[in-house]
């Protein structure tokens, strides 16, 4: 089994120019703490799936940045903050916290929470890479192809 996350440069204006050109459709950002423990239920149930790490690796920069590291990093605008700065920029206060950003930083969907089942951590990645952020929430998406099973 791999590891889930790449490893980060600390660089991710950088993150995003390497994502972009390998043809990665955006950089997946999951916000973590070494005590969390809805962290490591995702970890050891979700993302240590090989199927999870294939389609994820495939299709965007993964990374995980530390609520609370001190861990320089340089975000997509060019200043060096910490990892815990970062954050809090992002709005985030706990942990897990999922963001999806475009490769200029935009934050394109974002999930505050663990995502509990492998189907819908699945369609998750599946609503990024099908572009329906762009019309709709997660939850709506859900929904919608939840109405489409039914009929």
């Amino acid at each position: 089994m791999e590891y889930f996350f790449n490893l980060s440069l600390g660089d991710l204006k950088t993150e995003a120019e390497e994502a972009r050109a390998a043809g990665k459709q955006a950089l997946f950002v999951m916000y973590v703490r070494d005590d969390c423990q809805y962290c490591e239920r995702m970890k050891a149930h979700i993302l240590s799936l090989q199927r999870v790490q294939q389609y994820y690796r495939k299709n965007f920069a993964v990374l995980a940045i530390d609520l609370r590291g001190a861990v320089p990093i340089t975000d997509f605008t060019g200043p060096t903050i910490t990892e815990k700065e970062f954050a809090r920029t992002q709005g985030v206060k706990f942990t897990p916290v999922i963001i999806f950003y475009d490769f200029n930083g935009t934050p394109l969907t974002r999930v505050d929470g663990e995502v509990r089942t492998l189907d819908e951590f699945m369609l998750l990645g599946d609503f990024v890479t099908s572009g329906s952020y762009r019309t709709r929430s997660f939850a709506d998406y859900k929904r919608f192809l939840d109405t489409r099973k039914g009929s």
